[in-house]
């Protein structure tokens, strides 16, 4: 075991790593996507539809792609999911509307729905092509904090309902974990920022960066000043694993370092060890791992305390860890962090021992927490809201990942913002029953 650590920038040229992080599920042609289309049976109760969180009719969507309507496919998607172009690339479809798909059996494949969603959305929200007028100004001013899925999906469908909607948001760029915290294989060629450029032209959307509730911006404040606030806010900690050596240096929060990577305009300069661990079993774990083999690491271990089944990360996502030459333990909790200053190893405890694991860096992927917060009711370090996401607080709802109710996915987080939207907008009309 070294105490001199082997991280270090360039270690594949910049040819490779471009094919390393390209596109994951490349874009269908227009052949290939009438080919998929006509695999549909076009269910009349559709599992498809029932399993989407934001309830997108898919026969629709995909009998409009059969008949060339590019455009009525894009707003049967958009108008219930405004995120769809981003859904369609980093949702687990292969646990939800694929998984539900009645061809998926074992004799054939499911059809490729979120393919085909992009399909229909992406050149829909490239070219910037509006397909929702907003309505006549109500005179409402909503604030929305956070400017991730949860707060644009809100946002949107506030400025659609004819509020005029202030975004404060804590980051330089607005976008959440779309922007900051998925890995970059899932959504080349900044489509993040292409589209919320999409969402924001709608139009009455005012979007403040640098701004940041508790520091910036207080939510008395916010609730004296706007008629409505909704809360989007994320979770903005990352979680510790509690255990010693935790504060050795080469020890890094895996969310911190897939923002820098994200972020990064030239991969050739992004340091990484040649041996890496990481320590979780979600999305998360799966993202930082894959990435950390791409950018040239020679090995890559994950650890998760649990069995496979209690991942979780999907099974296609496993499975691409596997592929891209991430080894997988599982039942190993950690025990400690090695090292004299810098981090060389983790010790686990397994059933048939100890599992001491060699590292020159050690990514932490065991989820996050909500940052304090003055006012709503919190349970379990999230938010409590009831069905129509409103929290205890009058005048404030809440959605994402920072509610109870939040599963950490965008697709989830869309929905919340657009039901939160709806009562908002009820009650700014004086249509409150409750």
């Amino acid at each position: 075991m070294s105490d001199s650590p082997d991280i270090r920038s360039g270690r594949l040229g910049s040819d490779e790593l471009a094919a390393n992080f390209g596109d994951l599920h490349p874009p269908l042609s227009r052949s290939e996507a009438l080919i998929e289309a006509d695999r549909c049976y076009f269910c009349f109760d559709a599992p498809c539809t029932a399993a989407c969180p934001t309830g997108i009719d898919i026969p629709a969507f995909i009998q409009k792609i059969r008949s060339d309507n590019i455009r009525g496919s894009a707003r049967s998607i958009l108008g219930e999911n405004i995120m769809g172009g981003m859904c369609a690339r980093v949702c687990p479809t292969e646990v939800l509307c694929e998984e539900a798909c009645v061809r998926n059996t074992h004799e054939e494949k499911p059809v490729e729905i979120g393919l085909l969603q992009r399909y229909a959305t992406d050149p829909i929200i490239k070219d910037h092509i509006q397909l929702f007028p907003r309505a006549a100004a109500s005179g409402k001013t909503v604030a929305v904090v956070g400017g991730g899925p949860a707060g644009l999906s809100c946002a949107h469908r506030l400025a659609m309902l004819g509020h005029d909607v202030v975004v404060f948001n804590r980051d330089d760029k607005i976008g959440g974990l779309n922007e900051y915290g998925i890995a970059a294989y899932k959504t080349v060629d900044d489509f993040a920022q292409t589209e919320i450029d999409y969402i924001l032209s709608i139009g009455g959307i005012e979007v403040r960066k640098n701004c940041a509730l508790g520091t910036d911006v207080m939510l008395d404040e916010l609730c004296e000043q706007f008629d409505a606030v909704f809360l989007g806010i994320g979770l903005g900690q990352s979680n510790d694993l509690g255990i010693e050596g935790e504060d050795k240096q080469g020890v890094v929060n895996a969310i911190d370092y897939i923002a820098e990577l994200r972020q990064a305009d030239d991969l050739t300069k992004l340091p990484v060890g040649s041996t890496v661990v990481v320590i979780g079993g979600g999305m998360t774990a799966i993202d930082i791992a894959v990435q950390s083999r791409h950018l040239g690491a020679e090995q890559v271990h994950m650890v998760y305390r649990r069995g496979p089944d209690d991942m979780s990360a999907s099974a296609f996502e496993q499975a691409l860890a596997q592929t891209s030459g991430v080894t997988i333990h599982h039942r190993a909790p950690p025990k400690r962090i090695l090292g004299n200053g810098h981090v060389t190893g983790v010790e686990f405890e397994t059933d048939a021992g100890k599992l001491v694991l060699f590292a020159d860096m050690v990514f932490k992927a065991i989820g996050q927490r909500l940052s304090a917060i003055e006012g709503p009711v919190t349970k379990n370090g999230r938010i409590v809201i009831d069905g129509w996401h409103r929290t205890s607080m009058d005048k404030v709802w809440a959605g994402g990942d920072c509610v109870a109710e939040g599963d950490d996915l965008t697709v989830t987080a869309v929905q919340h913002g657009k039901v939160a939207a709806v009562d908002i907008d009820r009650y700014l009309r004086g249509q409150d029953d409750g």
